[in-house]
């Protein structure tokens, strides 16, 4: 999450510095080239308009579950999203982020087949909301079902943050380039800083920054959440 937040923090300081041109309400038409490049002719709000020319075009249409596999199981799958069902409702990407979609276990994840789950990112279907938080969860709950341990499988419990992108705190984002304690580590040590080489050096577990506080802060919900909107 840290990182995906600060992918996104990146993209919006380029559209705020007018590097890169953000424009939103865009329907596609047609792509044609020109004198070796691209120009992108669309529709919008305001009529038509073209765009470019461009050298590449890159086309993030997302991603839907191949389903050649599991084509002669009983499987019970939302209509829209080719996730599973009972899971629809929960993830539509109209209507949730991937911070908000509620907590669920083996039960949402099951199908009529006996003892079959989808798990992961399949099981959100062509839903563009996944996190790998919600996975680790989900695997956890269908693995203590299958055990045969329900109390566990049913005990879902699983903290996200409002929205998919996160911004880091500079005192996280600029740890690892810095260093967070007396510099940044000598060369060819396994530390973050200096003060983290001398702590193993010592035979202690590290000074107890960087990476770690990172991993912490994002455990414990210490990022601040921006919205993708703003």
């Amino acid at each position: 999450l840290p990182a995906r937040g600060e992918l996104g923090s990146d993209v919006r300081h380029l559209a705020e510095s007018g590097r890169v041109r953000l424009v939103t309400g865009f329907a596609t038409v047609a792509i044609r080239e020109i004198d070796g490049r691209l120009v992108v002719e669309g529709k919008t709000k305001d009529g038509s308009r073209t765009l470019g020319p461009v050298d590449r075009v890159i086309a993030a249409t997302g991603q839907r579950p191949d389903l050649a596999l599991t084509r002669e199981l009983r499987l019970d799958l939302d209509p829209w999203l080719e996730g599973v069902k009972a899971l629809g409702p929960l993830i539509d990407p109209n209507e949730h982020s991937c911070g908000d979609v509620p907590p669920h276990g083996h039960r949402e994840l099951s199908h009529p087949e006996p003892d079959f789950y989808t798990v992961g990112v399949k099981s959100y279907g062509r839903a563009p909301t996944f996190l790998l938080l919600t996975g680790y969860e989900q695997v956890r709950s269908v693995a203590a079902a299958l055990a045969g341990d329900m109390a566990a499988a049913d005990a879902v419990q699983l903290v996200l943050p409002e929205t998919g992108v996160c911004t880091v705190p500079v005192s996280l984002s600029s740890t690892s380039s810095q260093g967070c304690c007396g510099g940044p580590a000598p060369a060819a040590v396994d530390a973050c800083c200096v003060d983290d080489a001398k702590a193993k050096a010592s035979g202690k577990s590290g000074c107890g920054c960087g990476s770690t506080q990172a991993i912490a802060a994002v455990r414990s919900g210490d990022l601040e959440i921006a919205d993708a909107a703003q």
